[in-house]
């Protein structure tokens, strides 16, 4: 970041009126929500810690779109014009309180935003999977679909991002965040896709990337993460999560390509509950829907359906939250 850039940051900074506290919290804004088809507005969300003023981004699918739907819903009151000068306020907060990336895995519909609006970014970390990291690197960042904003790879280096793969399960700082993080693997339809746990002080939150249900992926990947998230529960530590629910349960399961179902979340979060201290121990527990995918069939509406159909099978407590491009919560 240039030293216009840490000041302006600064300023903006300076209007939170932030201050240190043992429990904070997280804040989430929703860049993009949707898992396809509209490329105006795919999977990309903003978290931080209430005592911290900087973002750590989880997935990148639509970001300067899904950043000006944010200030016109007063997601970010904390930008104003003059703060932002001499930037714009969208620029503000795409160039000075976005501080790092996380890449959950290499589709396209997960990074398209990010890749696109590289030219005009900061330099910041990204975070991933050793194979998510090597995707940007060898198919995306190699001067054949776009410039190599990296700092690896091949051809010139522009060195705007730090590319990183830390060790899976293993512990490490967020960039400029002041988050922690550890990786935790998925299987997503025969690729490699993966889950954050972001950390502050004594709180957590989890983002799950694109993932399927252990049972059809012939994986015990989703087992461990909820072991881990059984674990946080228990501690009273973990403030919500963010997982996908693209499809209706009316969609065959040899047709869901690694994504996730009403009723096959109910059934993996069901394995929570246990690793969590049994029945009712989900109760209150928020749980952000994501990736659902938009219908092009007129009178269809995938979101309302899902919603319904997670309501009807919910006997565990949870409070499924739906969030809309622009959206901000506290958790």
């Amino acid at each position: 970041m240039t030293n216009k850039g840490w000041r302006a940051a600064l300023i903006i900074s300076a209007g939170l009126g932030l201050s240190v506290n043992a429990s904070a919290g997280f804040k989430v804004v929703a860049l993009g929500v949707n898992g396809g088809v509209e490329e105006g507005n795919l999977t990309s969300y903003l978290i931080r810690s209430d005592d911290q003023s900087r973002y750590l981004g989880l997935d990148a699918g639509s970001v300067l779109p899904g950043i000006g739907k944010a200030l016109e819903k007063g997601s970010f009151p904390e930008v104003t014009s003059e703060n932002s000068a001499p930037l714009t306020p969208k620029g503000a907060v795409f160039r000075n309180l976005i501080s790092a990336y996380f890449i959950s895995h290499g589709h396209l519909d997960h990074l398209a935003g990010l890749i696109i609006a590289s030219p005009q970014d900061s330099k910041k970390p990204i975070y991933g999977s050793a194979e998510t990291i090597d995707t940007l690197r060898q198919y995306y960042f190699n001067w054949k679909v776009w410039p190599n904003f990296s700092d690896s790879g091949s051809g010139q280096r522009l060195g705007t991002y730090r590319l990183n793969a830390p060790r899976l399960g293993q512990r490490f700082s967020l960039g400029l965040s002041g988050l922690d993080g550890v990786i935790y693997p998925l299987s997503h339809g025969g690729i490699g896709s993966s889950m954050l746990l972001v950390s502050r002080n004594n709180d957590t939150f989890a983002y799950f990337g694109d993932t399927g249900a252990d049972r059809l992926e012939k994986s015990r990947h989703l087992d461990a993460a909820w072991r881990a998230l059984g674990e946080e529960i228990k501690q009273k530590r973990l403030k919500g999560l963010i997982i996908e629910t693209s499809f209706t349960n009316q969609t065959p399961e040899n047709q869901l390509f690694g994504h996730l179902t009403p009723a096959l979340l109910l059934e993996e979060l069901t394995h929570l509950e246990g690793y969590a201290g049994g029945k009712g121990s989900l109760k209150g527990l928020k749980v952000v829907i994501s990736h659902i995918k938009p219908s092009l069939t007129a009178g269809a509406d995938p979101r309302a359906d899902i919603r319904q159909q997670l309501e009807q099978g919910n006997d565990l407590g949870v409070n499924f939250l739906f969030m809309q491009q622009g959206d901000s919560l506290e958790f």
